[in-house]
């Protein structure tokens, strides 16, 4: 479990765009614009971003679709 989670977190692309993007949206609407319906906005894309990311992750690790690039 521990080597999976190693190659799952590992500093890729893909992943440090997803946290990038997350902290970025975070920064948007709790410091820049700070209102709730940006707030909820920014939340509902952080969502999405996460779920793009963990099919991505899924179909990586059962395919192999990294090996390539």
């Amino acid at each position: 479990m521990r080597e999976l989670l190693a190659d799952v977190l590992a500093p890729t692309r893909y992943n440090v765009a997803a946290a990038v993007s997350a902290v970025a949206l975070l920064v948007v609407a709790y410091v820049l614009v700070p209102h709730p319906y940006v707030q909820y906005g920014a939340w509902l894309v952080i969502f999405t971003v996460w779920m793009v990311w963990f099919v991505y992750l899924g179909v990586d690790h059962v395919y192999g679709i990294d090996a390539d690039s």
